[in-house]
């Protein structure tokens, strides 16, 4: 059978990770039973990430150091992570069967969040969520050599034409064209590097585990980093943001990772590209930058190209369990 891979809309750690730091009730009713409360949390989750990015875009205008801004969002999902699974888990937290794709896992991510908020501080959040798209592309380009999986030539081409939607809306070579687009694109690749690295965990470390390397090495990493250029907010609403971004990081992990237990990722994977109208959203009334005519022309290319590939795995998946279940 076909393994099959998790896109950035399902959470890598839903499989095993705790409610909120509580076990799951086995009293809880069946995913499809609950199918509309999953959506509901995974369209909460979407708007935290969007939340996100604004906060990133929002103190990096403000001058607070984007390795400043990275410290204090790991550091409180450090914490959190830590105090919800500490007291159950104990010293069993960090036991690893494999400390090195751990700390590869950990370094895809520092790549990932380092890039996406450096570029939001020069692009429109617009063109960053769009090109946060290409992620389910990435991934599957990447599997090919990270689990040696088969693609063919559908989803092949399907890579293609989404990144022909990246080039419309960026337009390189033009006046409109900003370097930052590269940082935004190296961050989708280095958070698909994530994905596929949490998938050859899957089953290896708990997700309790893999969420506290995930934010221990940020943490460890940038300390040094940010508090030698630490910059203190210059007004309450500075102060506010930054003491929020953690929360806001780690609420959204939380909320995509109990979607999960309401709602198979299947049914939830669609529901990722309304992200687009929360980006919209935040650019133009936040940051006064309302997406152009070059947006609305690439950004559905990307997503249909994201959604056929979707399409195209779900239709594989669904005829290799129909295979394995004939010869039963």
């Amino acid at each position: 059978m076909r393994r099959r891979i998790t896109h950035r809309w399902a959470d890598p750690d839903a499989p095993a990770a705790p409610i909120f730091g509580t076990a799951m009730s086995s009293t809880i009713a069946p995913a499809q039973e609950r199918r509309l409360l999953g959506i509901g949390l995974a369209l909460a989750a979407y708007f935290l990430f969007v939340c996100l990015d604004s906060s990133a875009k929002w103190l990096g205008l403000a001058g607070i150091p984007a390795l400043q801004v990275m410290f204090v969002r790991y550091a409180v999902h450090l914490g959190l992570a830590a105090g919800i699974n500490l007291p159950r888990k104990g010293l069993g937290l960090l036991r690893t069967q494999n400390l090195t794709l751990e700390m590869l896992r950990a370094a895809a991510l520092v790549g990932s969040t380092l890039c996406n908020f450096t570029a939001v501080r020069y692009l429109p959040l617009t063109v960053t969520g769009a090109i946060s798209f290409t992620v389910p592309l990435i991934i599957t380009a990447l599997s090919v050599f990270i689990l040696h999986e088969a693609v063919g030539w559908r989803r092949w081409l399907a890579i293609i034409v989404g990144f022909v939607g990246v080039l419309i809306i960026v337009r390189p070579g033009s006046d409109v064209f900003h370097p930052a687009t590269l940082l935004s694109l190296g961050g989708a690749v280095s958070y698909a590097c994530y994905a596929l690295l949490t998938r050859r965990l899957a089953g290896i470390d708990s997700a309790g585990t893999q969420q506290f390397y995930g934010a221990a090495l940020p943490t460890l990493v940038l300390a040094p980093l940010a508090l030698a250029n630490w910059v203190w907010p210059d007004s309450l609403l500075g102060w506010v943001i930054l003491s929020l971004i953690g929360i806001i990081g780690f609420s959204g992990h939380q909320f995509i990772t109990v979607a999960h237990r309401y709602a198979p990722a299947s049914v939830l994977a669609p529901f990722s590209y309304l992200q687009i109208f929360f980006f919209a959203a935040a650019s133009l009334f936040i940051f006064n930058q309302p997406p152009d005519v070059w947006f609305f022309a690439g950004a559905p290319v990307v997503i249909g190209s994201g959604l056929y590939i979707w399409l195209r795995e779900r239709a594989l998946h669904r005829a290799a369990t129909a295979v394995e279940a004939a010869e039963r």
